[in-house]
């Protein structure tokens, strides 16, 4: 496995990071990473690797857009100097276009998401040992939909912006379409984007594979 004895990994993101971590940091006992992929990564991690002490941080914050994470990088990402960085986001930055189309001001286009990440990226990739950037995704089987279109387009920037700075990349989307095959998307979740339990597991098992867990150990 990638990760090395007390190095500190940090996920940053929005509410699919969050999940009810504790504030203002999420970090430590009763629950202080969450409900999220983000414990069930750090409870494989202290389970299969204790030996190696591996600290893990949530700085998720629920409704969060890149131009929120640039707002906080700095404290919630530089002030906590992690070895391994982990970004999600994006989502939200999409969903607004939808949820909220009067509301222009919450919008995120493509352009500026673009710019935002890449600049964040930039800024950090040269302070950590690894940048991990994770796909947004939407739990909709149809790629034509007008939601998960956009949501795939916003996708392909982060796979054009991991290739670019050389950081390891995740295909949230790509992990969930293989479940999509089978299931319908209310059974993983209510409104296709705040996964079960079932999705988070997906999503912590598609990090632990980047970073070369050993699930035989």
């Amino acid at each position: 496995m990638e990760l090395k004895k007390n190095q500190k990994l940090l996920f940053i993101g929005d509410s699919i990071t969050d999940c009810d971590r504790a504030k203002p940091e999420g970090e430590g006992l009763f629950g202080a990473l969450g409900k999220g992929y983000v414990s069930y990564v750090n409870a494989f991690l202290t389970a299969t690797y204790p030996e190696l002490g591996i600290r893990v941080v949530n700085k998720g914050v629920s409704g969060n857009t890149v131009r929120d994470l640039k707002d906080r990088w700095k404290e919630d990402v530089h002030n906590q100097n992690p070895d391994w960085l982990s970004i999600m986001i994006g989502i939200n930055d999409v969903w607004r276009q939808y949820d909220l189309p009067f509301m222009k001001e919450t919008h995120v286009y493509i352009d500026e998401y673009e710019e935002t990440l890449r600049s964040l990226v930039v800024n950090t990739k040269e302070t950590v040992e690894q940048i991990v950037l994770m796909t947004p995704y939407y739990i909709e089987g149809n790629a034509e939909d007008s939601m998960r279109k956009m949501m795939d387009e916003y996708g392909k920037v982060v796979q054009n912006i991991a290739k670019e700075y050389n950081c390891y990349f995740i295909d949230t989307q790509a992990e969930f379409n293989k479940l999509l095959d089978k299931m319908y998307p209310a059974t993983l979740a209510w409104d296709r984007v705040h996964p079960n339990e079932t999705g988070h597991i997906l999503l912590a098992r598609a990090f632990l594979n980047k970073v070369g867990f050993d699930w035989s150990k």
